[in-house]
């Protein structure tokens, strides 16, 4: 069923929200599996968890989403009672939640790419009711018991009823900020948030998040909170406080048994709020006036966070991008030549500085780390040692270390098709590593580390490593050898694998073996401007290494003439530039290609002019500027007329109505706008070197 008009703008909010609980969710799973233990802090946020997409999703009218995260919620429920049920259904319990996660985030993907979440989830809702039953001691093919849809309440039979609050009981009442909307649930929200702060807590209306025609009556009437508090009730006040969308609060009726009168400041305490008072909520970094000060009480000021949609972001990012370049057509000016402005010149060099600065900081907001995406992978190698009967451990480093997000978003697909491969190809099964003298549970290193303005990433594993010789074999085999064999080096071969429809699997299986995966691998990582090399030991394991730059929307680049234009090389490519001195550096192969030596070692030459037909009178390279660029493993030498010096420019992509001619096939990743309002095309090193 389409989703509700009425509920398409909080879908964006729904769908970020949702993933991001999910991801929490199979961080703790992972975690608690490996210990083979839930501890009480997972066990009540995993119910948190399932019950705040409960009453989201039921919200957005989304009921197998609804459904399945209430019967998940149902067993945790019973575990939060008594934790040592968990060991009567440990393995099966993991498994079923895990599959419940999978659906989950299948379903909010369907949501987000056509708005509709269809698929049926009863399989897992029954075998989550099987180990309900289990864990309540009943018969193991008994239905569960219906367990109450609890908001974030305490058993119901410790609740007292809002008619009926005794003397150590407060009842506050809250009302939300004007147009705020889904008061429904933002009560629910701040029901969940005080939870774990009150030993008895009930509403008037209860359980909002199930009825969106609640919202009426919660603006006009308020949204009732009856509570006891667990230790303070200061600790409830400052939290109503700090919640947002919250505009007053009125104690309605205040516990008989005052928990302290004054403050440290010397001021009322939250705890001795008179009957009938309201309390405007301030939203400010200090809390309210009513309450003491949270800096000097010893609490921690509240982080805030906002949401932003990435188109945003990406839409800020190119008016940065073209207020450098406005900024550097303005001080380039041909009309300034020859004129003494120093005040000019004094303000345009403040501009460049605000405006670095700006840079800096928007290119910060862009920056997310690594950790998330590392944090996947466990999931994927979780999941692999089970189908596989492996026993693998994986270890990650540098998670800390940041990227763009697009960045970030790409190399998801390659990270995952190396994981596989690595477990797949490389990791043995446990008798043929104990055979080996290896221990019997294998190794998977993920790390990363950022290496001057370039993010490197080694994935490497200790496992049976390539094999050469089957390399070798398959290549001549799919008649795609290009040279003698003898003459393969073996990062040469090893590089093989990355060529299209290039398996040594025999049979296809789940994983490998379709032809399919790391030319995957290498044009994912090629998109964002990366590379990717292989070094392998026979027996010892596989590395593989991925250079990536650190953003994709402004580079250090250096600009080269070459007859009346201009090309862009990153800095990040160029290994050096000399001028030739003596004919001796020149030299030729048996093929006549023109070679570079270079402290004893042959690069080929590029002749940037004849690539892409300049006319120029500079064709001696004694006249010229020979640069020498690298890309992974791949070393060659450029020829230009001169250098004209480092410019940071702000990259373009070529428009669409180019894509016949194969622009990047040349050499060329994009373009960019220079000072004189003139078009510079970006060098490609990795193209250039593949393609000559």
């Amino acid at each position: 069923m389409p989703i509700d008009p009425s509920m398409e703008p909080m879908l964006e909010t729904f769908i970020y929200e949702s993933n991001t609980l999910l991801e929490q969710l199979d961080e703790i799973l992972l975690e608690s599996e490996k210990s083979k233990d839930l501890s009480e802090d997972n066990i009540n946020e995993i119910f948190r968890i399932m019950h705040t997409i409960k009453g989201s999703s039921a919200m957005m009218e989304f009921n197998g989403i609804s459904t399945l995260a209430h019967a998940v919620e149902d067993v945790f429920f019973i575990l939060r009672d008594d934790p040592s049920r968990l060991t009567s259904v440990n393995e099966a319990l993991f498994d079923v939640v895990f599959k419940s996660s999978d659906f989950l985030k299948a379903e909010i993907e369907s949501v987000q790419n056509s708005g509709e979440a269809t698929q049926d989830p009863s399989e897992m809702i029954a075998e989550l009711e099987r180990l309900a039953a289990i864990m309540r001691g009943e018969a193991q093919s008994a239905p569960a018991a219906a367990v109450p849809s609890t908001a974030p309440a305490v058993s119901p039979a410790s609740v007292v009823s809002a008619e009926e609050s005794t003397d150590d009981h407060y009842r506050v009442k809250v009302h939300f900020e004007e147009g705020c909307q889904m008061e429904n649930i933002r009560a629910f929200m701040l029901m969940t948030q005080l939870h774990d702060l009150c030993d008895e807590l009930e509403s008037i209306p209860s359980h909002p998040e199930n009825d969106a025609s609640l919202c009426s009556e919660i603006i006009k009437n308020g949204f009732l909170i009856i509570f006891k508090p667990a230790s303070s009730a200061d600790d409830v006040f400052r939290a109503i406080e700090n919640s947002v969308n919250i505009k007053t609060y009125e104690v309605v009726k205040e516990a008989q048994q005052k928990q302290g009168a004054l403050s440290s400041e010397g001021e009322t305490s939250a705890s001795s709020k008179s009957d009938g008072a309201i309390f405007p909520v301030q939203k400010k970094d200090s809390p309210a006036t009513s309450s003491s000060n949270a800096s000097t009480s010893g609490t921690k000021a509240k982080q805030s966070l906002v949401s932003v949609n990435q188109s945003k972001v990406d839409q800020l990012m190119d008016l940065v991008g073209e207020l450098v370049t406005t900024e550097s057509m303005v001080v380039s000016s041909p009309d300034l030549k020859g004129l003494h402005l120093d005040n000019f010149y004094k303000s345009a060099r403040e501009l460049r500085k605000l405006t670095d600065e700006l840079q800096d900081v928007v290119m910060s907001i862009r920056m997310v780390p690594l950790s998330g995406l590392f944090q996947r992978m466990n999931r994927i190698v979780r999941d692999m040692c089970k189908k596989l009967d492996k026993e693998v451990e994986l270890v990650t480093e540098g998670g800390e270390t940041e990227v763009d997000k697009t960045i970030n978003d790409a190399i998801g697909d390659p990270f995952m098709h190396m994981i596989r491969n690595s477990l797949d190809h490389g990791i043995e099964f446990p008798e043929e590593r104990k055979a080996m003298g290896k221990p019997e549970k294998g190794k998977v290193t993920i790390s990363a580390q950022n290496i001057g303005g370039e993010i490197v990433i080694k994935i490497s594993d200790d496992g049976r490593g390539l094999d050469t010789e089957a390399l070798l074999s398959k290549a001549r085999n799919n008649g795609i050898l290009t040279k003698p064999e003898s003459e393969y080096t073996d990062k040469e071969i090893f590089s093989l694998i990355m060529l299209p429809g290039f398996s040594t699997n025999q049979e296809v299986t789940e994983y490998s073996g379709r032809g399919v995966g790391m030319d995957v691998v290498r044009k994912n990582v090629e998109k964002v401007g990366g590379t990717l090399s292989i070094d392998s030991k026979q027996g010892q394991g596989t590395t593989f290494t991925i250079k990536i730059p650190l953003t994709l929307a402004i580079v250090d680049g250096m600009e080269i003439a070459v007859g009346g234009s201009i090309y862009t090389l990153p800095i990040t490519s160029i290994k050096q530039s000399f001028k030739i001195r003596e004919d001796r550096q020149i030299i030729y192969d048996t093929d006549g290609t023109e070679m570079i030596m270079l402290r004893g070692e042959c690069f080929p030459l590029i002749r940037l002019h004849q690539l892409f037909n300049a006319e120029t009178e500079i064709t001696d390279l004694h006249d010229g500027i020979v640069i020498q660029i690298e890309s992974g493993d791949k070393v060659a030498c450029i020829f230009a007329d001169e250098l004209l010096g480092e410019q940071q420019v702000v990259v373009k992509p070529f428009p669409s109505f180019l894509g016949k001619y194969e622009l990047k096939k040349l050499g060329l990743s994009g373009c960019t706008i220079l000072g004189d309002g003139s078009i510079s095309l970006i060098l490609d090193a990795n193209n250039l070197l593949n393609a000559y």
